[in-house]
């Protein structure tokens, strides 16, 4: 692992695979998590901000998000925020808290978003694969011995299955979440 097209190829399948697993956690599972409305842009004192760097986001339990904002006037800002942004979220406002309710999630919503997470992992092989292409390019032009040829094409090999398992291992654990109620 010493060959610096290898060190190349592997710092870029692991921003594949990174990318991947972000997306994944994009996907709404039915449990709440801050993560879910943290970046939404308020409009606060003349400008734009995201949710979580003017309020406290928790989740009591699984079923809700409760955003305490830092300054009590955001309080109508934030739930403005949160229908404009169109997540499907009803918030409520409940003095000086937005209460988010999280509706239980159909069968059919959430095959939906097994699709989805299936169709991000694929996007992220198909993503690992053509970097492996990429490198195996690079090994070729670098008119190397054939030995170390064969043996860098063989280690890429290598990052390649290692990548493809670990987005596999994710997609399992991603969909076990959302078919499990």
């Amino acid at each position: 692992m010493s060959h610096p097209i290898l060190t190349d190829t592997q710092a870029k399948m692991k921003k594949a695979v990174d990318h991947t697993l972000h997306e994944f956690s994009n996907i709404h599972t039915g449990k709440a998590s801050p993560s879910m409305v943290e970046n939404i842009m308020v409009e606060a004192y003349g400008s734009t901000m995201r949710i979580k760097d003017c309020s406290a986001i928790s989740t009591p339990d699984a079923r809700q998000i409760l955003i305490q904002p830092w300054d009590k006037g955001l309080t109508q800002a934030i739930s403005k925020a949160i229908m404009i942004a169109n997540l499907g979220f009803n918030p409520a406002v409940d003095g000086q808290l937005v209460r988010i309710p999280l509706a239980d999630m159909s069968r059919e919503r959430r095959q939906e978003f097994v699709k989805v997470a299936n169709r991000l992992a694929e996007e992220g092989r198909v993503h690992v694969r053509n970097v492996r292409r990429d490198g195996l390019e690079a090994v070729k032009k670098a008119k190397l011995p054939e030995d170390e040829a064969k043996r860098t094409e063989k280690d890429l090999q290598a990052l390649t299955d290692k990548s493809i398992e670990e987005i596999n291992k994710h997609l399992a654990s991603k969909e076990k979440d959302l078919l499990t109620v």
